[in-house]
């Protein structure tokens, strides 16, 4: 392996398995921990590997709007380069291995991006390359050649079977073993599911991309139905996480199909090409749920906020709030779902330090008084919450481990604003919670979108109160 100081910013050409791995990684450590430094001591924050996968937005309450804009700015400007040179060495390493150029795409995609360049750095180059023929996977290729199916039928059977066999099995140990919903579970086995059903599924002879596409759906689908049945989790759970999956179980797909496709241009057996792939796949997303578990990054606290105008002085409004009586059923969709919602609300004593339970229809929130301006302003913090949802489910009782403190609600307010002359008020109700499922810029509107519903439901209950 000769290295080139060129190397670094020159496109043309092709670069080998090993060197593409190795000046990777060198230069992912060096830039990381340049990052980490000026993290640490120019804006006091500690910066993780996982870091790179966060996306702040403007309802994380964690950073200002400058804070922000001045961090990541800092950070941006150091990765230019980086970013150039990784650009330039993947093109050379796709045109190496006689991949789509434009695959260099997949270098900007969260997570995705370390299994592409695992992949990458496996695939051997279509160029003639001595002992090529006889290299790893051996083992691995003779038991596949003998247990898969050449027809297409059975090929695209096995392959859909193994796979989500092997995908609930990794679904346990990420759920279960590590207690990690992050994005090993949502974002790399639906990916792995895709490409590795796919490389089966051609293992003996190209397939067509729509075929290709069918095989990978049907292998996220198994794997649900799956999942479900042996009550690892529920229907609505399932149902949330099936958009994100699908997606990247499609793109997983493509890219098999784009390994098997180019397959048959390898100078060796065409089925070492794929088994360096899947090799390469089933020993990878492991280890990097592995690697996320042992970095465990903080949720950014975030914040809901709702209102509603309320036809009666705030002085009328504030005790329907402190305490309110029973609402009625729920007729909205989504708290016939499982969705815990709210039911009555109670305190036990009088201004800041008195405690304040929110009856939902799972548990009580407990929530102690922490500011007590009546009729302007009351603030609670959370000690304790019931679980989020009752799951649906053929089991009853089914209780996997995100019903408990992965949507943690850290606090709340009432603010009442007198307007018309203090004969209207402006009722507005924020949450603050941590979100600790990942990707957090897709699992952020699923939990916006259900603390939105539970605030309008409070909301219009104490409207209706005040205004009779």
């Amino acid at each position: 392996m000769n290295f080139r100081f060129s190397d670094l910013w020159d496109w043309r050409g092709t670069v080998g398995r090993g060197k593409y791995l190795t000046i990777g990684f060198v230069l992912f450590a060096l830039k990381h921990n340049l990052d980490r430094i000026v993290a640490a001591t120019y804006f006091n924050r500690r910066w993780t590997v996982f870091n790179y996968w966060l996306f702040p937005e403007a309802s994380s309450v964690e950073l200002t709007p400058f804070d922000y804009q001045k961090f990541y700015a800092t950070l941006l400007l150091i990765a230019l380069p980086f970013i150039w040179t990784g650009v330039v060495l993947t093109l050379r390493r796709l045109r190496s291995s006689g991949l789509p150029l434009w695959l260099v795409l997949v270098f900007f995609v969260p997570f995705v991006n370390l299994l592409f360049f695992i992949l990458l750095g496996v695939l051997p180059p279509r160029a003639s390359d001595a002992g090529v023929r006889g290299q790893v996977s051996g083992g691995l290729k003779r038991f596949l050649d003998r247990v898969i199916p050449r027809g297409s039928f059975g090929s695209a059977t096995f392959g859909v079977v193994i796979v989500t066999l092997l995908t609930v099995a990794a679904t346990v140990w990420s759920v279960n073993g590590l207690g990690n919903y992050g994005w090993g579970l949502f974002v790399g086995l639906p990916f792995c599911v895709g490409l590795a059903s796919v490389l089966v599924y051609g293992y003996h002879q190209s397939r067509t991309l729509g075929s290709c596409l069918l095989v990978s759906l049907l292998s996220i689908a198994l794997t649900c139905v799956a999942i479900m049945a042996f009550a690892i989790e529920g229907v609505i759970c399932l149902f949330m996480a099936a958009p994100l999956g699908a997606m990247f179980a499609l793109f997983g797909g493509f890219m098999g199909y784009l390994i098997q496709h180019r397959a048959p241009d390898f100078p060796g057996s065409p089925r070492t090409y794929t088994t360096h792939a899947f090799a390469a796949v089933l020993l990878a997303l492991p280890a990097l749920m592995l690697l996320e578990n042992s970095v465990r990054i903080q949720s950014p606290l975030r914040a809901v906020r709702t209102s509603v105008l309320i036809d009666a002085p705030p002085e009328r409004v504030w005790p329907k709030l402190v305490a309110f009586a029973e609402l009625p059923p729920p007729h909205e969709r989504l708290f016939k779902t499982g969705i815990a919602y709210p039911i009555r609300a109670e305190i036990q004593g009088y201004g800041v330090g008195a405690i304040r339970h929110c009856v939902f229809s799972t548990g009580a929130f407990v929530e102690p008084i922490e500011v007590w301006d009546e009729p302007r302003l009351l603030k609670f913090g959370v000690t304790a919450q019931p679980p989020i949802m009752d799951e649906m489910s053929p089991y009853a009782h089914l209780s996997p481990p995100h019903l408990n403190n992965y949507l943690k609600s850290r606090r709340g307010q009432f603010s009442l604003t007198p307007l018309a002359g203090g004969r209207r008020t402006l009722l507005e109700g924020t949450t603050w919670y941590e979100n600790n499922f990942w990707p957090g810029v897709y699992w952020n509107r699923w939990s916006d979108y259900i603390i939105g519903h539970i605030h309008g439901r409070v909301l219009d209950h104490i409207k209706n109160l005040a205004e009779k």
